[in-house]
């Protein structure tokens, strides 16, 4: 199988195409432009998208972490070569919670659908294998070069070193002995040690079974003293309860004729204050609105002093009298001396009109001055005074109104508070007397037998409740020769269970053995191969490649006896090590003339010139057999 043509929307990618060809393809893109998405891109158009995954802390599954930045529905396209046929993959999505579900194979240019080609299993039956087969071998993703073991991933390489079988994985053998070991025997959940708990459990009843009736016997006299003991303490506190109750109601009855005392002085305080504020409201200056009546009473007296001054102006009327003798004079020349009579005229003319005009100016003036004589007369009446004086007593009464209300006020509150004070100490007092009644504390007599019949009384309960359970014990507990018939049919059941666990735990060590000598090809051979490419990656340094079960590798450096693990390398070589286990599983786990390409993000970024140089040629040789797509930002 070769891809030739990818077309993406898909995480960032948003109708990109990218165009691939046989051999080595080496895709040379600067961090962030989207080559790890175009890795997870082919895995999602061959395997598909796994909807099932879900969002746990510090992981991300595919169908968000590559939802489409555009907002659009996830989809591509794959155009690729397989033998003679040219064939294009699409996967559409409709439903948001199932992305690129919807699947179609055509033929390339007929658009012919493909048969038998489905998406559930069209990336295993393009590449030969399955989806983690493909993600631990063919499918390197950026910082994860070490190989992650499964069960899939081991059947296929034991089934090529050992039988040819895929159907069998030790590891999943083992799991399963090993789940039937744990269902018999396994801490305090198998079968064996739930019947030995119940077979010790039925032996210490038949033990506990003759004792139970010697401890209830002694818990009844035990009984029998604590309730001669709790009618002894009743007795005595009946005599200590009357003694404490006469001094608890003489303590009361003076606390509340001290809150009665407060109770009728802040009456009077507040018949008081009622009787000011009534004063205050009748006087003059009482009811009104002004904020602050003082300074508005100051102001009309100066308004009335004013008033009064411009009130007590007056005009002389023999003014006007002579501007009018005048203007006869004028006239009576005129009439003695006719010769000049226009000019004589003309001054008596001027002269009456003067007189006019005067006349009428002190008309206004006298109107100004009975208008201002009726304001003062409005002022004095609002403060029901006769003059400025009446006005300045009519201010004193006012304050001195004010200085009793607010005097009567004063005493209210402090009468107020002194109630208040006199009631919480009446409500602390008779808290006090109910805890004094009821013997709930102190070090007094009375309480001291309080405490002591409680505790009686409890210890009367606790020996009651304790018989009762003993009783109930011992009816619980049942026949004794049912319990012994019981613990033989238990023991018969364990020792079936101990024969059966014996022999699973003998074909644990038989698959053990097995498996041992499978690992004696599967490790070696896994290991030859990668030891190849790791030596022909560093120029013949490193010459051999250990491998583990679970994929841990070291290498041996020429010249040396001992491998060094992976913590002991450098990055670099650390990642030579990884890709060359990765080409080795690849050799083994992917089918003998597979089709399935080899995808590479960023799996060379940590290797200096050299050793990456060999790299490439090595992956240029692997792309003869099998088309690679390697990805870096270099």
């Amino acid at each position: 199988m070769v891809i030739n043509k990818l077309e993406a929307t898909f995480g960032k990618l948003d109708g990109d195409k990218l165009e691939l060809h046989e051999g080595l393809n080496i895709i040379a893109a600067p961090n962030e432009s989207g080559k790890s998405t175009w890795c997870a891109f082919i895995r999602a158009m061959l395997y598909g998208v796994d909807s099932s995954e879900r969002q746990k802390a510090g992981y991300l599954p595919d169908k968000l972490r590559y939802a489409p930045w555009s907002g659009a529905a996830m989809r591509g396209s794959m155009e690729l070569s397989c033998g003679e046929r040219e064939i294009t993959l699409i996967r559409t999505t409709k439903a948001a919670n199932a992305p690129m579900r919807e699947f179609s194979a055509v033929y390339t240019g007929t658009n012919e659908p493909v048969e038998g080609l489905i998406g559930a299993s069209a990336g295993q039956m393009l590449t030969g294998v399955e989806r983690e087969v493909f993600r631990r071998s063919a499918f390197i993703e950026q910082g994860k070069l070490a190989v992650t073991p499964s069960a899939e991933l081991e059947k296929r390489i034991g089934a090529i070193v050992s039988t040819g079988e895929e159907d069998c994985s030790y590891t999943e053998a083992d799991a399963r002995l090993r789940q039937w070991q744990r269902s018999r025997r396994f801490n305090q959940r198998g079968r064996l040690p739930e019947i030995e708990d119940e077979i010790n459990r039925k032996n210490r009843v038949l033990t506990e079974q003759g004792s139970t009736a010697a401890k209830r016997d002694k818990m009844h006299r035990e009984l029998e003293d604590a309730k001669k003991e709790c009618a002894r303490l009743e007795e005595e506190m009946t005599e200590s309860r009357k003694t404490v109750r006469k001094g608890v109601l003489n303590g009361l009855m003076n606390v509340r004729g001290e809150v009665s005392a407060a109770s009728e002085k802040h009456e009077r305080a507040q018949k008081r204050l009622a009787e000011c504020q009534a004063a205050f409201n009748a006087s003059v200056l009482g009811g009104e609105d002004c904020k602050n009546p003082e300074a508005q009473l100051r102001a009309d007296m100066g308004q009335s002093l004013e008033l009064k001054e411009r009130a007590s102006k007056s005009v002389s009327p023999a003014a006007a009298l002579a501007v009018a003798a005048l203007a006869v004079i004028f006239a009576v020349l005129g009439i003695a001396f006719s010769e000049y009579a226009v000019y004589a005229f003309c001054a008596a003319g001027l002269a009456l009109v003067v007189g006019a005009l005067l006349f009428v100016s002190l008309s206004k003036i006298k109107a100004s001055i009975y208008e201002a004589a009726k304001q003062r007369k409005k002022l004095l009446q609002k403060y029901h005074a006769e003059d400025e004086s009446g006005m300045a007593a009519c201010l004193d009464e006012y304050m001195r109104l004010r200085d009793e209300l607010q005097s009567a006020r004063e005493l209210e509150r402090r009468a107020a508070d002194e109630l208040a004070a006199m009631r919480r100490k009446q409500e602390q007092a008779e808290s006090r007397s109910i805890s004094e009644l009821d013997f709930a504390g102190g070090d007094s007599h009375a309480a001291r037998l309080g405490r002591e019949l409680a505790e009686a009384k409890s210890k009367c309960a606790e020996l009651s409740s304790a018989i009762a359970e003993q009783n109930g014990f011992l009816a619980a507990m049942g026949d004794p020769m049912v319990l012994a018939s019981e613990i033989s049919r238990l023991q018969d059941e364990h020792d079936e269970l101990s024969n059966e666990y014996d022999a699973i735990s003998l074909a644990v060590q038989t698959l053990k053995a097995a498996d041992a000598d499978i690992q004696s090809r599967f490790s070696p051979e896994l290991g030859r191969l990668a030891a190849q490419y790791m030596s022909r990656m560093t120029d013949g340094k490193y010459a051999a490649v250990t491998l583990g079960r679970d994929f841990s590798a070291a290498v041996r450096e020429n010249g040396d006896s001992v491998p060094r693990p992976a913590e002991y390398l450098s990055a670099g070589t650390l990642d030579l090590m990884y890709l060359a286990v990765r080409l080795a599983v690849c050799r083994l786990a992917l089918p003998e003339g597979s089709s399935c390409p080899l995808v590479l993000d960023d799996a060379l970024v940590n290797l200096d010139p050299e050793r990456k140089k060999q790299a490439l040629s090595l992956l240029e040789d692997i792309s003869r057999e099998r088309q690679v797509i390697l990805f870096t930002c270099e």
